[in-house]
């Protein structure tokens, strides 16, 4: 199934756009986002790649303000290890971060989808703690942060809808995710529109 998903930044003043295609358990991912806030305006995209067990395969962003533009490749082999290219013509960095398995994009909606759908957090309660590899934006850096995801409410069918708590350092908040586990609403982040709305003024 391939589907286009469009979310919009709390506040007004950034939206995020992604293709989608979903396979039965791994997905790929053609996205872009647009943040216009004082002092932390930028524009970036990604091309993200999961695998039929759910684990990242390859992340590539771009990320861009007035004053550079900045490269990452992301690459995880099969035996859990990491090769990271910033483009700078060094070459690839080797790390096994911590046996993270996920990748957290900064202020994006997509990527909170890696864990609850490898986990299937929005269908059968349960809880994880784990390790993540977080990027942040625009600078792309790099880190291993904790993570915790705990299912709230399963799927309902009268809704399509299910509920899981997202914890990481002093954050907290709960993600109501669809029957794909894929974000619609991201507290303090995004809420995804549904086609034909028009963005409220920010």
């Amino acid at each position: 199934m391939t589907t286009m998903l469009t979310w919009q930044a709390d506040g007004g003043h950034g939206l995020e756009g992604a293709r989608l295609l979903l396979q039965p358990h791994g997905y790929r991912a053609l996205g872009r986002m647009v943040r216009a806030e004082p002092g932390n305006d930028f524009t970036a995209s990604y091309r993200l790649i999961v695998g039929e067990g759910g684990e990242i395969v390859r992340l590539s962003v771009t990320a861009a303000t007035a004053e550079r533009e900045r490269h990452l490749t992301i690459n995880r082999t099969d035996d859990g290890v990491w090769l990271l290219d910033t483009g700078s013509g060094g070459g690839s960095t080797r790390t096994d971060f911590a046996g993270a398995v996920d990748v957290d994009l900064e202020y994006s909606a997509m990527f909170n989808t890696l864990p609850i759908r490898r986990l299937n957090l929005h269908r059968e309660a349960a809880e994880q703690t784990m390790p993540m590899v977080f990027v942040s934006l625009p600078d792309l850096g790099v880190r291993v942060v904790e993570q915790t995801y705990r299912t709230v409410s399963a799927l309902d069918d009268a809704t399509g809808h299910a509920v899981v708590e997202f914890r990481s350092e002093d954050f907290v908040a709960e993600l109501v995710v669809d029957a794909d586990g894929i974000v619609v609403t991201y507290p303090g982040i995004a809420t995804r529109l549904l086609p034909g709305v028009t963005p409220a003024a920010g």
